[in-house]
């Protein structure tokens, strides 16, 4: 039987000496029993994978508002490549697999029904604006929990990491950082491989001077920047990547941001409008009627105020719960068309 000081003892054995040991951990918020075979780290990754806010993501967008196929990415898709990616990372450079592992799987547990775009309107009319990162770390922290009432209480490396893996401060451990990286590659590899499925691109559209550096195809791509980054972290307290990966990345990024994300084809008016009408309708509808709200927004109503709560209620949702319920509460029962018209 392998026990949890033994896992501790081998990572003081074997991981590099900048990896985040699980016995060095900076604790939780509310201090608890270690458990007997797995490491804080480890548990944290468990208390994630069984969250009802991770199998959401499973209806949540990505990039493409009304994908019509099963191959298209969610965010839970998301999700599983970037562990992946960052897994990979830190396998090479004797990094913390499961402190890795645990903050990918959590990095995007508050994003909004219809991807970057339900995140924009939402940001608009919250006071105070809206921010996945901080909303990632508000489920974690407050609003999941368990059968007893219990929130996930997760220790602060992986709290930092999923607070910090985008936004203009870097997380403190390589694990993080290898997280942050590993959402860039994932997103803007994945993205492309979803446009040139739906039409939008084609793979001879893509700019020369980026695909030249880092590669034609998109296991060329991801392979690269991987080796890229292992390459250029070793023996580093710090990710980093090679000054020719980074601007070609940045540069793909860019173009993808031109060309894709705010394509109208990706992004028709039409959809959009429905989509801002949609958030602006719940947000104003529940903020008037709280008392309609769920049990589980209910309970944070006295203590965090009603423009949390909705705001929790609203970012919560799927992309089909959310068109369900607007339907339910604004449109006259003879009318309605079902969700999977929309």
């Amino acid at each position: 039987m392998l026990l949890r000081e033994q896992i501790e003892q081998r990572e003081k054995d074997t991981l590099s000496r900048f990896a985040s040991l699980a016995c060095e951990s900076r604790g939780r918020l509310e201090p608890e029993e270690p458990c007997d075979l797995r490491t804080c780290f480890q548990r944290d990754r468990d208390r994630i994978i069984h969250s009802k806010s991770l199998r959401r993501l499973m209806h949540k967008t990505q990039v493409f508002l009304s994908p019509e196929g099963d191959h298209y990415r969610t965010r839970l898709t998301h999700t599983l490549e970037v562990a992946q990616i960052a897994r990979t990372i830190s396998r090479a450079l004797c990094l913390n697999e499961d402190l890795t592992e645990a903050i990918a799987m959590g990095h995007d547990l508050g994003h909004t029904p219809f991807g970057h775009n339900g995140e924009e309107y939402l940001n608009e009319i919250h006071p105070g604006g809206f921010s996945h990162n901080r909303q990632s770390l508000r489920v974690v922290d407050v609003i999941e929990r368990n059968a007893v009432g219990k929130t996930m209480n997760l220790s602060m490396e992986v709290r930092d990491g999923i607070l910090n893996h985008s936004g203009p401060v870097k997380p403190f451990t390589c694990e993080g950082q290898a997280v942050r990286l590993s959402d860039r590659i994932a997103y803007i590899n994945h993205d492309i491989d979803d446009a040139i499925r739906a039409g939008v691109i084609r793979a001879e559209d893509l700019p020369k001077d980026c695909i030249d550096v880092l590669g034609s195809t998109h296991g060329e791509r991801i392979d690269f920047l991987v080796k890229d980054a292992v390459r250029n972290s070793e023996g580093k307290p710090e990710i980093t990547q090679s000054e020719e990966a980074f601007r070609a990345m940045d540069a793909l990024r860019d173009w993808m941001f031109e060309n894709v994300y705010r394509s109208p084809v990706v992004k028709q008016d039409r959809e959009l409008l429905r989509i801002r009408t949609l958030i602006n309708g719940l947000y104003g509808y529940y903020h008037e009627r709280p008392q309609e709200l769920p049990e589980e927004q209910l309970r944070l109503l006295e203590k965090d105020g009603i423009d949390e709560v909705v705001k929790d209620y609203i970012a919560g949702m799927t992309d089909r719960y959310a068109v369900k319920l607007y339907t339910e509460l604004f449109v006259p029962a003879g009318w309605r068309l079902s969700a999977t018209q929309y």
